[in-house]
């Protein structure tokens, strides 16, 4: 899709479970890409929503309930509103941001589940699980920890290698040893519903080899499980927290976690069709092929989402695949250790914000995105990349220009002869970088999107110094006002250029600059701010930070 041209996109975030605060890797990794994407794609005039919410089953929760002495159900009202706080003051802007305790999702998950029953691609079947003979239960897959059997990480959880990212059988783990007891755990068998990948994995194959858009390592990450060989999955697990089975003789069993997350995607967007008063308006996002969808995930969540999810989509049938899944890499902190809140290591986000603007925030985490490879979050680079990029570069070429129109000409952009060269020259850089920037946002490339703000103001910065306004007023005004007429609309381009990315600080540029209304609403466009124009403000987008505070709040 080139920049400029509109359409239908849904915006699907993984599903963060509600047993903790979150941390920087999360945000940096996903909601943060997404909430970028969605208002680029609002700029441009694309028909968006944004869906997501609080994975509130599972053995994350009931493991953080067991800690605590409560039930799952508190752990979900206490740590649920603290993630929704969190995106409100952080700006991720969902359409949508519920839970996986909603009696639609339940319906919702019950409905595929039965589908894919239905159409051949669910069976009953016997599994070897884990069995803690101590506390008498079967143990799910987080209650396990042992050595993963492919790195020989010593600490890998029953369902997912923390260190290697594979998925894991807790069967297969080497030494493995109850979270419960510290008992050394059994085998027995246990009955459950296993979803049928054997049995898709040549359609899926076919659909993954045509997907040539998908970063390298996503793409890669998912031919290798296709080379390996798929396996079918049990569905269900010996739990009492969680979406009933839908089928007699499974009553003390629950769908497992993993199968009914990734239907919250299709049932987030159902509640959001009948909170908006139209209840079939979802079926466009998922049924109309002309949508895309998007994916954004950490890479450890890569295989649910280009081959389990993908694949209950093929078996229920008539729903859209995903379009792109840009899973981003992780980020770590502390010379190189993950941030992890089943560990509760890292960064909490609410931390942050309470000591910082919610820009400043947004503008390191995109800095830094782990788009390609694993990044590092130093609270002290992001003092300074405040106080020597966002400010010096970018706040400071805003503030000293609307500055010199309110001291030299009373706030009005000034009228003025015909342009010089150089101004030419950087307005013609202002109106070219909306293709540039757009290109790289719609790619989801966002750190080069940024960096490519970042030019343009840097090209605004040194045409001010050749152009010297501040001197050229007292001989020759025509002069500065022809500077200074320039140097508002490339502000005014970079507003809009820098909006997906720090969307509280360019809407009150946007005012500052005599504009009503939202940036978003004035679209995707150069468009000169045109001279007679009533400045308001200027005010200060950003402050300058103590770094002394930062090193020592780590």
């Amino acid at each position: 899709m080139l920049p400029g041209l509109s359409q239908r996109i849904l915006v699907c975030v993984a599903w963060p479970y509600a047993n903790y605060f979150l941390h920087v890797g999360q945000a940096a990794g996903a909601y943060l890409p997404a909430d970028i994407f969605a208002r680029y794609q609002r700029l441009v005039g694309s028909e968006v929503v944004m869906v997501s919410g609080s994975d509130s089953h599972g053995t994350p929760i009931t493991v953080s309930a067991d800690r605590d002495g409560v039930t799952p159900r508190d752990i979900v009202d206490r740590y649920h509103p603290k993630i929704v706080e969190t995106w409100e003051r952080l700006g991720i802007g969902f359409d949508l941001y519920t839970t996986t305790l909603t009696e639609n999702h339940y319906q919702t998950t019950q409905e595929v589940f039965l589908r894919l029953l239905e159409n051949g691609y669910l069976y009953e079947g016997t599994q070897e699980q884990l069995y803690d003979p101590e506390a008498d239960r079967f143990l799910p897959d987080r209650y396990v920890e042992g050595t993963c059997p492919h790195c020989g990480y010593g600490e890998a959880r029953g369902d997912q290698c923390d260190n290697c990212g594979k998925t894991l059988d807790a069967t297969e783990l080497k030494d493995p040893r109850s979270r419960l007891t510290g008992a050394i755990p059994v085998v027995r068998e246990s009955t459950h519903y296993f979803l049928k990948l054997t049995a898709l994995q040549g359609d899926l194959e076919s659909w993954v080899r045509k997907q040539a858009h998908w970063r390298r390592n996503v793409l890669n990450f998912t031919l290798g499980w296709l080379t390996e060989g798929l396996k079918d999955r049990a569905i269900t697990r010996d739990i009492a927290w969680g979406v009933p089975v839908p089928v007699d003789g499974y009553e003390n069993k629950r769908i497992y976690v993993w199968f009914d997350a990734v239907i919250g995607y299709l049932s987030a967007t159902r509640e959001w069709a009948q909170k908006a008063g139209n209840p079939e308006a979802w079926r466009p996002f998922w049924e109309d092929p002309e949508t895309r969808a998007y994916y954004f995930i950490g890479k450890d969540n890569i295989p649910f989402h280009t081959i389990i999810w993908p694949g209950m989509l093929l078996g229920y049938g008539g729903l859209n695949l995903p379009y792109d899944v840009p899973a981003n890499q992780y980020v770590n902190f502390s010379a190189g250790q993950k941030q992890s809140k089943s560990k509760g290591t890292g960064t909490w986000v609410l931390d942050l914000l309470d000591r910082y603007d919610p820009d400043v925030v947004r503008f390191y985490l995109t800095s830094i995105m782990p788009e390609t490879s694993d990044s590092e979050f130093r609270e002290e680079e992001m003092v300074r990349a405040n106080n020597e990029v966002l400010i010096a570069t970018w706040g400071n070429l805003a503030n000293r220009v609307l500055s010199m129109v309110h001291r030299n000409f009373e706030g009005v952009i000034p009228d003025h002869g015909p342009a010089a060269p150089e101004s030419e020259a950087i307005l013609q850089e202002a109106a070219a970088a909306f293709e540039r920037v757009g290109s790289h946002y719609n790619a989801c490339n966002f750190r080069d999107a940024l960096n490519e703000c970042l030019r343009l103001a840097q090209l605004a910065n040194r045409y001010l110094d050749v152009r010297a306004p501040w001197k050229a007023v007292k001989q020759d005004r025509a002069h500065a006002a022809e500077t200074l007429t320039t140097a508002v609309s490339v502000i005014g381009a970079l507003r809009t250029l820098l909006h997906p990315v720090l969307p509280f600080s360019t809407q009150v540029l946007h005012e500052d600059l005599g504009q009503d209304g939202g940036v978003a609403a004035a679209g995707w466009e150069y468009a000169p701010i045109v001279p007679g124009t009533v400045l308001r403000g200027p005010r200060p987008l950003y402050a300058k930070l103590d770094p002394l505070e930062a090193v020592l709040a780590e």
